[in-house]
Order: C-alpha cells, then structure tokens, then sequence
C-alpha cells in the first residue's frame, strides 16, 4: 500500500501499512535515527502474508516524518513512545502486537508500561531492559553519532556486558559529514557491516542500495542527528516486572551493541517471556533470518 502522512496532535507521521485492516495489527518500531525502510518490504509482506496487517512508520527527523531545523530536538524520547500510540490512533486501531528493535525494542517496553491499553503483545529484537531491575527513572537510549540509529546507552546497567570492542572503536572514530549524501552513505554501510556481527557473510551490496534509498528519500539526511542528543521527557516509573502482556525476545548470538546477556536479561525480568536466539546473528533483522523471525512472530501474535 502507498505511504501515508497522518497528523496526530499536530505532529505529521509517514506511515505505510501492508494486508487485510481486518487481520490482527502489528506495528513496528525502529530504532534511533532510522526510517521504516529498515523494515524491508520484503520482511513486511511475509507478515502480511501470514494474516497480519503491518504498520511501519518513520520516526520523527527520519524519512518523511515530520523534521526540525537545526538544533536540539523540540522533543523528547518520551514523545517517540507516545509517537507509536498515535499511528495506532491515526489507523484507528485500539492496540496492536508491537514490535520493536534496538531503539525501538526500548519503546515499546515503554509503551506497554506507559499506554498499556494499547499493546496486545510484545517482540523485543536485538534490545536491552529500558528501564533497571530496580524502578528508577531510566536512560532512553540515545546515540552517538552514528548512521541508521540503533542508540548505545550512556549508562548500561552494571550486570549487563559493554558493547563490544569493535564496535565501540567504530564509533568512537566515526567521522560523517552530514551535509554530504555520499559521505552519509559510506558511513552508514560501514556501520551496518559492524552491526552484522562478523560471524556471517555481510551483504554490502544490499546494504548500499537500501542506505541510498533511505538517504534519497529524507526530507533531510542531516535530521536524523537530533536522535544523538534527545532527553528521556517523562517515562514510566514501573519494573518491566509489571508488563503484563505475552513477551518475546528475539536475539543475535552476535549482537556487537547488546550482547545476548541484554536479551536474556530481558526474558528474564518480563514474566512469562520467551526468548529466541539467533545462531551467529548481529544486530538487527538480518534478511538470512526473515523467515525464522516472520515465523515466531506470526506463532506469537496469534
């Protein structure tokens, strides 16, 4: 289906959704400064396929959401939770099965913790707990400067494993000139093949065709930095104990950003959880596994 502009209390959205409205809705979350694309089409239409209507959608500063000028964000991570409530309100769909990765994964733990009523389910994908074992108010995730989002916490919690070492020496040597389309482009599949793991072959040819249609297709390639430097806004007090819904967590043996301890955490602290690993997998939805993780997701969304 044709993408679509929806404006919620004045904030404008591009979403996209694929299948039958009368199917059981699942909507997909992103992570930090990336578009719907990183949904591949592809992905998408297997869950449809599967007699699910899909929603994905464009953060705000990526795509063709809405997008700031320079500066610090006019909102928080807060408002990118309650961003999801608002495709859902905009589709008129009361709840949906939410799925979200990295970033995303951290939203929608805060949104069934903070608008439970509109979440039916959870899957968590190559994520970390958003919020500590013990309640306090938390860290949303938040990004260096790095390409297609997919934020490293500032303050990882003292049980859970660091990054990984190549991974960190990546994005602390970054360099990107935001006002420069190929400069954007190199730095973003570089930083894909690093998400990747390096325990499975990396497509870059694929990636570098899915890197350019994004970049070619933001209202501002450069927006996508105010991710780097957003504050948490007012976020939900509650352990993720208290997330009631059916959880599963999915996650790459090989997760350079979140090593797998973050997903078993995870399924550990949200009862009733189970948690799916991906053999050799890095972080993200790699194509190699879609049908794996079209499968559990369609078991789960029942």
């Amino acid at each position: 289906m044709a993408e679509r502009v929806i404006e919620v209390d004045g904030i404008e959205l591009c979403t996209e959704s694929f299948g039958d409205p009368a199917d059981p809705p699942v909507l997909l979350i992103m992570g930090l400064g990336a578009s719907m694309l990183w949904w591949e089409e592809g992905f998408c239409r297997m869950l449809a396929a599967g007699g699910r209507f899909v929603i994905r959608y464009d953060h705000r500063d990526t795509g063709r959401s809405v997008t700031y000028g320079p500066g610090r964000p006019e909102y928080t991570g807060a408002d990118l939770v309650a961003d999801a409530a608002r495709v859902l309100t905009a589709h008129e769909i009361p709840a949906a099965h939410v799925v979200g990765v990295s970033a995303g994964g951290a939203f929608a733990q805060l949104l069934a913790l903070d608008h439970a009523d509109r979440v039916r389910s959870l899957v968590l994908i190559s994520t970390s707990p958003a919020v500590p074992a013990v309640p306090a108010v938390p860290d949303v995730p938040a990004v260096p400067d790095v390409p297609a989002g997919d934020g490293l916490p500032p303050d990882l919690p003292a049980d859970l494993p660091p990054p990984t070492e190549e991974f960190v020496r990546f994005v602390s040597a970054a360099r990107v000139d935001r006002s420069d389309v190929e400069s954007v482009i190199e730095h973003e599949v570089a930083y894909a093949g690093v998400l990747a793991g390096g325990r499975r072959p990396f497509d870059e040819a694929a990636a570098r065709v899915l890197v350019r249609r994004d970049v070619e297709r933001a209202h501002d390639v450069g927006a996508a930095s105010h991710h780097d430097v957003l504050t948490d806004g007012t976020v939900p007090q509650a352990p993720l104990s208290s997330i009631a819904v059916p959880t599963l967590v999915i996650h790459g043996s090989a997760d350079p950003m979140f090593p797998l301890r973050h997903g078993e955490a995870l399924a550990e602290r949200i009862p009733g959880a189970r948690l799916l690993v991906l053999a050799d997998a890095g972080h993200g939805v790699d194509r190699a596994d879609w049908e794996t993780v079209a499968a559990a997701i369609l078991d789960h969304t029942v």
